[in-house]
C-alpha cells in the first residue's frame, strides 16, 4: 500500500478549505431563510436555486478541491479527469438543491427538515466520492468502508443540524452557526473520507498517469467559482432590492386605504369633491343662532 499525504502544504489547505465551506454555507443559509419568508412560490424558487449553487459550489466543490491540493502520493504523480470533475460539481449542486427545496417548501416539519438533511449531507457525500472518481495514480484506489460510512453519518447528521438551526431559529446568530456546523460538516466528511482511501501501486514504477494536474485544475475551478459568486451574490442583492420594492408598494396601498377620502388630493382637471361641514360655514351657521337668540 502506498504513503499517502493529506497535508503536503501544512494547515494552509484545511484552513482555506474550510473559509471556502463557511462562506458558501452562510450565503447558502441566508438565501434559504429568505426563501422560507417568499412571499410567492417563483421567489422562493429564486432564492432556493441561489442556495444550492451557493453551498453546493462553493460550500461543497470549491472547499473539496482546495483541500485537494494537500493531497500527495509521493511515489505517484495524481491527476485529474477534467470532466468527472466538472460532473461532480452538478451533481453537488442538485442534490444539494433537492435538500433545500425539500425542507424550505411548506409547511416546517421534522419530517422536512430531516429529508432535506438527508438529501443535503448525501449532497457532500456524492460530490466527495465523484470528485475522488476524477482522481488518476499509478495505481489502484480503494477505500475502507468502516470508514466510508462514518463519513455518510458526519455528512447527513451535520447537514441536517445546520437545516434545523436555519429553519427554526430566526436570526443571523442562528445561521452563523449553521454555518460552522456546515462548515464542520463537510470538511470532517472529507477528511474522514480521505482516511478511508488506500492506493495500491502499479508493480513496476510509477508509469504515465493521464489528465491535469491540480495546479493546473485549480485555475479554471477558482475562476469559475468567483463567477459562480458574484452571480449569486448579484441575483440575492437584486431579489432583496425587488422584494423591498414591492414591500414599499404593498405598504402605500395600504397607507392610500387607510386615509380619509377627503384627504386625497383629486386627479387634475377634475373638481375635488366638497367637504363635509366645512369649518367656515359650521362657525357661520353658530354665529346666526346665536344672534337669533339675543332678546331685542
Amino acid at each position: 500500500m502506498a504513503e499517502v499525504h493529506h497535508f503536503a502544504y501544512g494547515w494552509f489547505n484545511p484552513v482555506t478549505a474550510y473559509v471556502m465551506a463557511f462562506i458558501g454555507s452562510m450565503l447558502g443559509l441566508v438565501c434559504t431563510a429568505r426563501a422560507r419568508r417568499a412571499p410567492t412560490a417563483g421567489r422562493r424558487a429564486r432564492w432556493l436555486v441561489i442556495a444550492a449553487l451557493s453551498i453546493g459550489g462553493t460550500g461543497i466543490w470549491l472547499m473539496h478541491f482546495m483541500a485537494m491540493i494537500g493531497f500527495d502520493v509521493p511515489d505517484s504523480p495524481v491527476r485529474y479527469d477534467p470532466v468527472v470533475t466538472f460532473i461532480s460539481l452538478a451533481l453537488a449542486v442538485l442534490t444539494v438543491g433537492i435538500g433545500l427545496f425539500i425542507a424550505g417548501q411548506g409547511r416546517r416539519s421534522a419530517l422536512r427538515i430531516v429529508a432535506g438533511g438527508g438529501f443535503t449531507g448525501l449532497g457532500v457525500v456524492a460530490m466527495h466520492y465523484s470528485g475522488m472518481a476524477a482522481m488518476r495514480v499509478a495505481g489502484t484506489v480503494s477505500y475502507d468502508f468502516g470508514l466510508v460510512a462514518a463519513s455518510v453519518l458526519i455528512a447527513v447528521v451535520a447537514a441536517t443540524v445546520a437545516l434545523w438551526f436555519t429553519v427554526t431559529v430566526s436570526g443571523m446568530r442562528a445561521i452563523t452557526a449553521a454555518a460552522a456546523v456546515m462548515g464542520v460538516a463537510v470538511c470532517g466528511m472529507h477528511y474522514t473520507a480521505m482516511a478511508a482511501i488506500r492506493i495500491t501501486l502499479d508493480v513496476g514504477g510509477t508509469g504515465q498517469v493521464e489528465g491535469l494536474s491540480p495546479f493546473v485544475l485549480i485555475v479554471p475551478i477558482v475562476l469559475l467559482s468567483a463567477l459562480c459568486l458574484i452571480g449569486v451574490t448579484f441575483n440575492a442583492l437584486q431579489a432583496m432590492t425587488q422584494e423591498e420594492f414591492d414591500g414599499a408598494d404593498a405598504s402605500r396601498v395600504k397607507h392610500r386605504a387607510q386615509v380619509p377620502a377627503t384627504l386625497i388630493p383629486a386627479p387634475r382637471g377634475t373638481e375635488a369633491p366638497p367637504l363635509v361641514n366645512p369649518p367656515f360655514s359650521l362657525a357661520r351657521s353658530l354665529a346666526d343662532r346665536n344672534r337669533t337668540k339675543i332678546p331685542r
